[in-house]
């Protein structure tokens, strides 16, 4: 089964896995979605990822974070460029998530990035998705 938005995907599998309190999740593997799940981890939204190499393109197993009190770190994901209308911003133009509480995921020239360190390097690109 190939798949049209592998990162929508990732996106949508984590929102659900969330939802029902999973502690990992498993996600086919590319170089945007480690690249996002690096920010992630980076970011303390989640506690660890792994790569697991199998015949294919590779899995991703991402393990969850929660509080003390079992509530999710990540409480909203959403999907901001998709294939059918790819978003852009520059410097200036890349959203604050929740006053700087949460991250934006932007896929730059240096790699996945998330905004506080395009904001350094002064680079903008393709904002992927936002985390608070």
């Amino acid at each position: 089964m190939s798949l049209s938005d592998p990162v929508a995907d990732m996106l949508t599998r984590i929102r659900n896995a969330v939802m029902v309190k999973q502690n990992e999740v498993t996600v086919k593997a590319s170089k945007v979605c480690e690249g996002i799940a690096q920010v992630l981890l980076s970011e303390g939204f989640i506690k660890e990822y792994d790569r697991i190499e199998d015949t294919g393109q590779g899995i991703l197993r991402i393990k969850l974070k929660y509080s003390e009190l079992g509530t999710p770190v990540i409480t909203d994901l959403q999907r901001v460029s998709t294939p059918g209308k790819r978003v852009y911003g520059s410097v200036e133009d890349l959203p604050r998530v929740l006053g700087g509480l949460g991250v934006s995921i932007v896929s730059t020239s240096q790699g996945v990035l998330s905004d506080v360190n395009c904001r350094k390097n002064k680079i903008g690109g393709e904002i992927l998705c936002t985390v608070s």
